[in-house]
């Protein structure tokens, strides 16, 4: 019962994350002005930009609930595994701080610091249910061989577990940073700061007098050595693990990142229309779950 609930919470916090993106991409972010009800009242009419951003805040308020609950559950069936309750413990206070900052949001008409923060938190928190999904995984499955099959596996490259670790760990690093400059770039205004593409503002180097211009850039920029970087460890994955999940990660991230920059292009082609914004945000989040859950199960020093 514990694990299907971290699946569940996972896929509404990604659902949570994509609210928050068609929140701010349908200018919606600031049509309850107060906070945290709504016009005075927990349950306004739920009316244009008042239902994209009050269902938001809905949403956000019932995964603190699930995921107490959870953590709960993963107590009881896991009572010896302290370090799980303590991740658990820390996401629970995680949540209540993003809470904090979506009110601060509001109240001091989205500075952007604080709205870039409250995104780069949201993709913390996704990555401590992915390790903790990973951790609880059953012994023997799929998700976490025993050490036995883990040190001899048939055919096994001896240095594809440091492989898949590294690959993990540089993507996912890769991926949060151009989320948090991505999130600068729709806080600030920049989305547009280059209207043309695959060149910005006619040029392949475009003239960096402008603060604006120079943060676009460097998105586009940082995109492109995350594509590059992402795809290069998923064809090493795939050519030199043997392990069925970790090369279906491998193939989930290369197909993803490259989605990614598709996206990415549609968004500035179509003017930051909110259907490509809101799947490239969602997108995002899901390629550092990717990149933090082959970090993850790659662990040797995984509980048996």
């Amino acid at each position: 019962m514990a694990r299907p609930a971290l699946f569940f919470v996972f896929f509404w916090t990604l659902a949570l994350i994509l609210l928050g993106s068609v929140v701010h991409a349908t200018d919606s972010s600031l049509a309850c002005p107060d906070w945290p009800t709504c016009f005075g009242t927990l349950m306004p009419e739920m009316t244009g930009g008042v239902f994209w951003e009050h269902l938001h805040r809905l949403w956000a308020g019932a995964l603190v609930i699930l995921f107490t609950v959870t953590v709960i559950l993963l107590r009881r069936a896991y009572p010896e595994r302290d370090g799980l309750y303590r991740l658990g413990l820390a996401g629970i206070g995680l949540l209540v701080f993003q809470s904090v900052l979506g009110g601060i949001t509001v109240l001091y008409e989205l500075p952007d610091a604080v709205s870039t923060i409250h995104l780069a938190l949201a993709f913390i928190f996704l990555g401590v249910l992915m390790v903790m999904i990973a951790e609880t995984a059953p012994a023997g499955s799929e998700a976490r061989p025993s050490r036995r099959s883990r040190e001899h596996p048939e055919g096994e490259d001896p240095e594809s577990s440091g492989l898949v670790k590294r690959a993990g760990i540089r993507t996912g690093v890769l991926v949060f940073a151009q989320s948090v400059v991505g999130a600068l770039v729709r806080h600030t205004d920049a989305g547009v700061a280059c209207p043309d593409i695959p060149l910005c503002l006619g040029r392949l180097i475009p003239p960096l007098d402008h603060p604006l211009v120079r943060l676009h850039f460097l998105h586009r920029v940082l995109g492109f050595v995350v594509a590059a970087v992402a795809l290069r460890y998923a064809w090493l994955i795939c050519r030199r693990v043997r392990q069925p999940l970790l090369r279906r990660l491998a193939v989930g991230l290369g197909i993803g990142v490259a989605a990614q920059v598709a996206l990415g292009f549609a968004s500035v082609a179509f003017q930051l229309r909110p259907l490509y914004v809101s799947a490239h945000t969602l997108l995002a989040a899901t390629l550092f779950a990717l990149a933090t859950a082959l970090a993850t199960y790659a662990r040797e020093d995984a509980n048996p």
